[in-house]
């Protein structure tokens, strides 16, 4: 049939206008596209010439998205009037024959001029023209005229709302009405047109400022909905890594200042003498609205979300009945269309996924917003908290780091969480009544066997945390016996004692294994419980259904209460979550509420003045110092101290000294105001101190301090020592020279531009603090502290600085210094002594006042500062760390690692992946087969008989599908709990076993956070990725196997499908990996600046530096902040995608089994079952995406284990078997070297070169030299520990190269320059092996002194040894390593410089012992003190790997010119 406007119908003349113009409604209907038409003719060229001439506006950068009023209004009912027009025209396509045009084509028309008037609305926006604006307004206008022209003439012919088109053109008039008020609003504001003078609007400041890149506030609601604004950065990461320049900075809204600025008014404002104030009612008021925006989008993704099974259960319903009705239909028949409800929903699905999107959007950007302010928060808290506190142990700094990563994550994930606790009621109740009034009582019977097993499900939850504990725990021990072996690696090697210690972790680990078992078990009842509980449910209802009404349901039943049951699960589970993270929340609220309330420093008022200091006639002030009574307390033993009154002169170099523990720093923390002053008071001077009375100043000014405890930044040497303080090359030198740092900076890869690892570790402790040193020297203050400054330093370096930075240049530039010190040789230097003792002062004056007056105390200073004058240099060795590089060589744009996930795979053991494997296909294919059998089950729907077939099928198929479910759970668990029990194994005993040269080459982190961080995730990350991967994965593709199968058409619409899926996920993928690297790798600094700041915080304070740090914390957290939020936005960004491609995947398959039953091809149950699986598609294809990109994040885990796995371990056979060795061997002690040359690595110069030896039996020999000249080098030759690659070294006539390591090791002992103690017994430490008995280990015990000390200690040889045996005294700990080289009673000791970092008193002992106690044994002492070598038989002098000189001692004291005479000059 012809098509026309009017339609051509027999005998009917649609063209006549004999009743009026108006009274003709295919003429009305006409008129309605005047408007439209108008529209499409205007704006249609100036958006062409628009195009044509804006080709610059690509670069136009987005300051120009500057929004008119109305923005958001406009978008909406733009969207609103786009929907409205696609009902109006399906409803005149199914009026009647489409040969009446005039039905849908203004319909049509309208859709096409409202896309484009938003079109052009955009466009006139981000060029911000406000007068072509006018033409949008006119045709609104023109539109609402005409419409309400056409519902006019309804009314009059009594069309009412029972018919449909009545309602859509009475929606129209409203919707039209209300977009000509947005256009009328613009004008009002702008006043762009009929006003004089048009309003000029500067765009906001953060889009004036080119670095903030988050563009989420700022763009148009299409591009909110759809994050479009991310497309370049997420395409863009593909061609190039994203770096932190590329994200920018965060929006002024979203500043951590910003955002504690609000938390910090809404906390203050509730400010009650009696309550403390509520953190959670300042959370809400200052982030209470957001979280209720979102709660609100959340409930209505929710209420859409039931839309899916309605639409399903009205397809399959209404597919059969095709229906045409007269002129006007009546709104329900609309609904009874298949193709109607197939895009109704489509729309729900996308409208859905975006409220649920953005709700999850708006809680994350909140709760990263809360996140920031708390952690401004604490840190303020940080700045002012009072040092007792510190010291005390009421607030460790452990405490401290646990806020800040733990308990603010917790509050933050709580937000996240939040919406979901009242979400959740609302969609189950909703849920359960849906089901009701499909299925009547049977499902009401079926839903409450998932509300009464969800509190089992909270039960494992809670379990799992508990398990999650107890698992920490272990891992924690077993990271510290780890770390503890790996400190010690080189004793170990040395007395042949790895296994021992291996054992000791692989016990740990197993208690740690033994959890994760739990753990495991726990997580898969978890998993099981999630698949298998609608399962039980939908076996629940169809079997009560079938005994309650004697027929099995309707496939439009039947299918849509499966969906019902697979949307109410999901609550159901989160819940457990949910209600677990409230209760974290409360704990964590808790702590921060103490925290914040914890006590201050207190408020002097020489504390709290302004901080600028005068300057009078461009001269500094001389600052000084006066105390009056002034009785502080400490409160770390609650000791008080009592300083009587007196004076720090001006310009003067005053001394303060006194025995350990007498109050010396608490003396200075006193003046610096970070002691609790009980009584008296601190008076810091602004004029010359002789002229009386004080000026008391409100400020004190800033001081320079150098505490006793070494305390860096984390940033280069440079910024250490400038301090924030603008550089002045002269300065900076005259600094580096007086400290004596040139020669360790020219150590350093980058000179002063390198950075000092976390707390200094990649210095020695004299470098560390030569630094905080000239960080004092170079500050610009009148008043200098340095606490105890040479405690680290050797003679030659303490010298210097005393000489070269305090005497000559602070007194030079005649600054006030306060030195406190052990030194008594530099008291001849001091303008003003005071000399403490006990907390309080027990004389102060010259050192000539002080030799007149207390002649005593000047005797005692005497005998002392002899003493000190004896000491020789200690050469400091350094370690270097460097970062864990691994990482960033790999190649970055790598495919997901196959590779390695095969490695892991394979390490869990063949028969478990093979388990694994077969079990998800066996479980897939069962719960593909329920559902296919309800699917024919319904669509038979005849008699009883029938159903007594098809049940007991149908239950048999339900239990089997259960039980796979829980198989498959436990089969991935166990998989991936062996397999990283089978790493963890292999990585220790390499790393154990591995030559010693791998430990000075590697650094100590690098090989611990293998064990720590890499080990967690590959114990418990790794299988639940998998495991939700392997389940995802085969949902997705068992849905599309069924859809395909059922709709063959749908074939042809998946490859586009596919192609595009394909892109979404490999460019996601990418950007998601760099994102997650930036949010890593910016959160480790922020965490280190927390720690930095509290250990340093007298530092802080005395420089009066809070602002600096205040600042540098708040951009710090504003870089992890935006990194956060791109990674969150680019998930969003892929979720968004994933679903409207879901959402595709739905109307293709509801669109093709329509077509198809035209062709008569499947039955209405199939048709139920594919729509079904598509629906669960979109819930499951971002998770396969989401998981790919966790899983390539952790496979880099297995990727750094793996290339550990690789390393060569020293060869411990030996050519000669254990047996041919003599019991007793070496029973003399007789050592032949002949011609060894020795090297580290068979890359590296040899280090020892052709040296020959011969000692006899019992010698005591001794070997100096100068550093690096070898000496060591030789002690490990004894041992094999390093590669002897010509000559060799004969001990009792055996070639010790021939030996089996062990054998070697166990019979020599050795005493180590740095005396290593492990954590445990004292019996354990002297005897690991256990093969001694206790009068042995007490003799041993008793020739090393220390038998009294050992037996007052509680438990005696059980007696508790702390970690590196810090519960004892350096000295005390040398004397232990010499008690267990006695306990091997070894013909052959070695004496490693045992005697460099200890005390006079102890090297006596030392030397006595080895005198006597190993009078037959052959001792050889490596020596840096060369008097303890002189009564040696014999002293070896070395040079540069070569033997220098060779005989007695007397023989070299002889040759004057001699290398030995001169050392033994030196040290005289």
């Amino acid at each position: 049939m012809a098509l026309s406007f009017c339609g051509n119908d027999k005998g009917i003349n649609a063209y006549s206008v004999e009743e009026g113009v108006l009274n003709n409604g295919c003429f009305v209907d006409a008129l309605n596209l005047v408007p439209h038409v108008f529209l499409l003719f205007i704006t249609f060229p100036i958006l062409f010439i628009g195009w044509g001439s804006q080709s610059s506006k690509v670069q136009i950068h987005h300051n120009t998205w500057l929004h008119f009023p109305g923005h958001n209004l406009r978008w909406i009912l733009t969207f609103s009037l786009l929907f409205v027009h696609i009902c109006e025209f399906a409803e005149g396509i199914m009026m009647m024959d489409t040969d009446h045009l005039h039905l849908y084509m203004p319909a049509f028309m309208g859709f096409v001029a409202a896309t484009t008037s938003v079109v052009y609305y955009h466009n006139i926006e981000t060029s911000n023209f406000p007068k072509l604006l006018l033409v949008l307004f006119i045709y609104w206008v023109l539109a609402f005229i005409t419409k309400s022209i056409k519902l006019w003439k309804y009314a009059e012919y009594n069309v009412g709302p029972q018919h449909l088109r009545f309602c859509i053109t009475a929606l129209l008039v409203i919707l039209y009405g209300l977009l000509m008020a947005v256009e009328v609003n613009v004008i009002r504001v702008r006043k762009y047109v009929f006003f004089a003078n048009p309003q000029k609007v500067k765009p906001p400041e953060d889009l004036q400022d080119l670095g903030v890149r988050f563009l989420q506030p700022f763009v148009n609601l299409l591009s909110k909905a759809t994050y479009w604004w991310m497309n370049p950065l997420i395409i863009g990461a593909h061609k190039r890594p994203i770096e932190l320049k590329k994200i920018g900075k965060l929006p002024i809204a979203m500043r951590a200042l910003t955002n504690y600025l609000r938390l910090k008014d809404a906390y203050e404002d509730q400010r009650d003498p009696d309550l403390s104030p509520s953190i959670w009612r300042s959370m809400y008021r200052a982030f209470g609205r957001p979280i209720l925006l979102s709660s609100f989008f959340r409930c209505l993704a929710d209420v859409l979300g039931f839309a899916g099974p309605l639409c399903i259960s009205g397809i399959v319903k209404y597919l059969k009945e095709t229906y045409f009705g007269v002129h006007f239909m009546s709104s329900t028949k609309l609904l009874q269309n298949t193709s109607v409800l197939a895009v109704l929903l489509f729309l729900a699905l996308i409208l859905q996924r975006t409220f649920l999107q953005t709700s999850y959007y708006v809680t994350i950007e909140t709760g990263i917003n809360l996140r920031g302010a708390l952690l401004a928060m604490i840190y303020n808290k940080i700045l002012r908290l009072s040092t007792s506190n510190m010291s005390m142990g009421e607030m460790t700094l452990g405490q401290i780091n646990n806020l800040v990563a733990i308990e603010t994550n917790q509050l933050m994930w709580f937000l996240f969480l939040c919406p979901n606790l009242w979400a959740m009621p609302v969609q189950i109740v909703m849920g359960v009544i849906l089901l009701y009034c499909l299925l009547g009582w049977s499902a009401v019977v079926g839903a409450s066997v998932i509300v009464l097993l969800a509190p089992i499900q909270y039960l494992i939850a809670t379990k799992l945390a508990d398990t999650q504990k107890s698992t920490l725990e272990h891992s924690t021990e077993r990271l510290k016996r780890t770390t503890e072996i790996l400190k010690g690696i080189k004793l170990l090697k040395l007395y042949a004692w790895e296994n021992i210690f291996c054992d000791s972790v692989e016990d740990t680990r197993g208690k740690e294994l033994t959890s994760l078992k739990t753990f495991a078990l726990y997580t898969s009842m978890s998993i099981f419980m999630n698949a298998a509980i609608p399962i039980a449910a939908v076996l629940v209802t169809f079997v009560m259904h079938h005994f309650l009404n004697e027929t099995g349901p309707s496939p439009s039943e039947a299918f849509a209460a499966l969906a019902l049951f697979h949307i109410l699960v999901t609550p159901l589970f989160l819940l457990s979550t949910v209600v677990r993270f409230a209760v974290k929340a409360l704990v964590s609220v808790q702590k921060l509420g103490e925290f914040l309330q914890s006590d201050e420093i207190g408020d002097d008022s020489w504390r709290n003045g302004d901080m600028s200091v005068s300057l009078e006639g461009g001269k500094k002030h001389l600052g000084a110092v006066s105390l009056n009574d002034n009785t502080s307390v400490n409160r770390t033993t609650a000791h008080l101290i009592t300083f009587s009154t007196f004076s720090v002169c001006v310009g003067q170099l005053t001394m303060i000294v006194g025995q350990v523990g007498c109050g010396k720093s608490s003396l200075l923390l006193a003046m610096l105001g970070e002691m609790q002053t009980i009584e008296g008071r601190v008076c810091w001077s602004k004029s010359d101190p002789s002229s009386v009375p004080y000026i008391l100043i409100k400020n004190r000014n800033f001081v320079a301090y150098a505490a006793q405890k070494s305390w860096l930044l984390n940033a280069t040497v440079e910024d250490n020592i400038t301090f924030g303080s603008p550089f002045n090359k002269q300065r900076y030198k005259a600094v580096i020279d007086a400290c004596s740092l040139q020669p360790d900076i020219d150590l350093l890869p980058f000179g002063d531009q390198t950075e000092i690892g976390e707390r200094g570790i990649n210095l020695s402790g004299g470098q560390r603090q030569r630094i905080c040193v000239a960080r004092a020297l170079y500050q610009n203050t009148n008043i200098v502290f340095l606490d105890d400054p040479f405690s680290a330093l050797d003679i030659h370096l303490s010298d210097h600085l005393m000489q070269e930075g305090i005497l000559k240049f602070l007194q030079d530039d005649k600054r006030t210094v306060v030195l406190v010190t052990h030194k008594l040789q530099y008291l001849i230097h001091a303008d003003w002594i005071i000399a403490m003792k006990d907390g309080s002062v027990l004389r102060e004056g010259t050192l000539k006042d002080i030799q007149t007056h207390d002649v005593e105390l000047y005797d005692h200073w005497k005998t002392l500062m002899n003493r000190q004058d004896q000491e020789l240099e200690k050469v400091e060795e350094e370690e270097e760390e460097d970062d864990d590089n691994m990482s960033t060589t790999s190649n970055r744009r790598s495919k997901i690692p196959w590779k390695m996930c095969w490695r892991y795979l394979s390490s869990g053991g063949y028969l478990m992946v093979f388990l694994m494997v077969s079990s998800n296909l066996l479980k897939h294919s069962v719960i593909v087969a329920i559902d296919y059998w309800l699917a024919l089950w319904t669509s038979s729907k005849t008699n009883q008989s029938n159903d007594s077939y098809y049940l007991p099928v149908f239950i048999i198929l339900c239990a089997a599908g259960i039980f796979l479910c829980l198989f498959t759970s436990l089969s991935v668990e166990f998989l991936g709990l062996s397999a990283a029990t089978n790493l963890h194994h292999n990585l220790l005993n390499k790393i154990i076993h591995a030559p010693i040269r791998f430990f000075d080459i590697t650094p100590l982190g690098q090989i611990l956070n293998r064990f720590s961080a890499d080990t967690n995730i590959i114990d418990q990350h790794i299988p639940p990725t998998l495991e939700s991967l392997t389940r995802s994965t085969l949902l997705c593709l068992s849905a599309i196997g069924v859809i395909s199968s059922i709709t063959p058409a749908f074939l042809v619409a998946l490859v586009p499908l596919a192609v595009a899926f394909y892109f979404i996920q490999k460019y996601f993928r990418v950007a998601s990996k760099d994102l997650q690297d930036l949010d890593d790798s910016t959160q480790l600094p922020l965490l280190c600046h927390f720690s930095e700041t509290a250990e340093g915080l007298t530092t802080i304070r005395a420089f009066r530096h809070e602002a600096r740090f205040r600042q540098r914390m708040l951009e710090l957290t504003d870089t992890n902040n935006t990194a956060y939020l791109f990674l969150s936005a680019a998930n969003r960004w892929l979720e968004v995608r994933t679903d409207y491609l879901g959402a595709v995947i739905v109307l293709t398959v509801a669109g093709a089994s329509i077509w198809s039953l035209r062709y008569g091809l499947p039955c209405c149950g199939l048709v139920g079952l594919g729509l079904t699986y598509a629906l669960t598609v979109t819930n499951y294809l971002n998770w396969v995406v989401r998981n790919l990109a966790d899983l390539e994040v952790q496979m880099s885990a297995v990727k750094k284990v793996n290339s550990f796995l690789s390393t060569e371990c020293e060869n411990y056979e030996g050519s000669m078997d254990t047996s041919q060795v003599p019991e007793n061997w070496p029973q003399d002690g007789e050592i032949k070297i002949q011609d060894l040359c020795v090297r580290y690595d068979p890359m590296l110069k040899p280090v020892l070169k052709h040296v020959n030896a011969y000692i006899k039996p019992g010698q005591k020999v001794g070997i100096c030299g100068r550093t690096g000249s070898g000496k060591s080098s030789l002690s490990l030759a004894f041992f094999n520990m390093v590669d002897i690659f010509e000559g060799k070294i004969v001990i009792d006539g055996i070639d010790i190269c021939k030996l089996p390591l062990h054998t070697l090791r166990s019979r020599l002992s050795i005493i180590l320059q740095d005396p290593v103690l492990f954590s445990g017994s004292i019996r354990f430490n002297l005897d690991p092996e256990k093969t001694c008995t206790d009068d042995r280990l007490w003799e041993a015990l008793e020739i090393a002194q220390l038998k009294n000390m050992v037996k007052a200690l509680p438990g005696g040889l059980d007696a508790v040894v702390t970690e590196g045996g810090e519960n004892f005294s350096v000295g005390q700990r040398q004397l232990f390593c010499l008690a267990r080289a006695f306990v091997r009673k070894s013909s052959i000791l070695i004496m490693d410089e045992a005697t460099a970092s200890i005390d006079m008193a102890t090297e006596n002992i030392l030397q006595k012992v080895v005198m006597t106690a190993f009078a037959d044994r052959t001792v050889v002492t490596i020596a840096h003190r060369v008097h303890t070598i002189l009564t040696a038989d014999l002293v070896i002098v070395m040079k540069r790997g070569n033997i220098l000189e060779y005989d007695k001692p007397e023989t070299l004291l002889e040759q004057e010119d001699g290398m030995f005479a001169s050392f033994v000059k030196a040290d005289m």
